[in-house]
């Protein structure tokens, strides 16, 4: 059986030593912030990332293109290796269908590779969450069939629900009107947003106050948990640059539901160009998004 890899992109929004520990491939999505590009090596540290937004600096984002993802996958090519690649939302970016394109360019080359693109319809943690289940049936010695199978069944079952603190973000990435955000942002209200099935970002509540958003991201959890309370064995919560407000979640998620392991990483540049400073997210497995 030949070996093979998993890879992604960095909008998983995993920590770097992640893909480290387990020999992830990442593809590395681009931003430009005041003239400057970088990428998931030259990035800015999270909190001055978002200082830049809080001062007015409006970060513009760049999907992967073919050229990206064949620089990946091409060197575990040569090596003999097959790859599944887990990819950002089709649903958000165009990075998943140029994944397809350098895969199926290189499967002509490579006739005896196994290259299979999945399509995550999720974003940040939520990716992350799906990586590091393959991650987990890899170790176990699951193939990488099963594995692809595993997500394609699976994948509508990885809830996301989030809250942003401001709503100008949203406006700015054209998810709110103006008035909108406007009106909201006077009588305090703070949206509750979930990536449904078509991978795509919807606004599913709105609550007045930062307290009772972060509450009703657990609340929503109750909703969509069902009968995979027990079948979850880490929570993952991404943050942008709030991390105090993530651990209060994580701790309202243990005091309700008995998790005790969690893993917290920022809200990377791709997401949180469109969300802001101040978003929390939540990430499990659920009946259905």
């Amino acid at each position: 059986m030949r070996e093979f890899v998993i890879t992604t992109d960095n909008n998983s929004d995993l920590p770097m030593e992640y893909y480290e520990k387990n020999n992830v491939g990442v593809i590395s999505l681009t931003y430009t912030l005041d003239g400057k590009t970088y990428d998931m090596y030259t990035a800015l540290p999270s909190h001055e990332f978002y200082d830049t937004m809080r001062n007015g600096s409006m970060p513009t984002t760049a999907q992967v293109n073919p050229a990206d993802a064949r620089e990946v996958f091409e060197p575990y090519l040569k090596k003999g290796m097959d790859i599944l690649h887990i990819a950002f939302s089709s649903g958000l970016s165009g990075s998943y269908n140029s994944s397809r394109i350098a895969a199926e360019e290189l499967s002509e080359e490579y006739p005896d590779a196994k290259i299979v693109v999945i399509d995550s319809l999720a974003a940040s943690l939520g990716q992350g969450l799906l990586v590091h289940k393959a991650v987990q049936m890899k170790e176990k010695g699951k193939r990488l069939d099963e594995i692809a199978d595993w997500l394609e069944k699976y994948k509508c079952n990885l809830c996301h629900i989030f809250t942003v603190d401001d709503l100008f973000h949203l406006y700015r990435g054209g998810r709110v009107s103006k008035m909108t955000a406007v009106f909201g942002t006077m009588v305090n209200i703070k949206p509750v947003l979930h990536v449904n099935n078509e991978g795509k970002l919807i606004n599913i509540d709105k609550v007045r106050g930062r307290k009772k958003s972060l509450n009703d991201l657990v609340n929503k959890m109750e909703q969509k948990i069902g009968s995979y309370r027990d079948k979850n064995d880490i929570i993952f919560i991404s943050h942008g640059d709030c991390l105090d407000d993530a651990k209060y979640v994580a701790k309202q998620v243990e005091e309700r539901f008995g998790y005790k392991e969690f893993l917290f990483n920022d809200v990377g540049a791709t997401i949180g160009a469109h969300s802001g400073p101040g978003t929390v997210a939540l990430f499990f497995l659920g009946e259905e998004r």
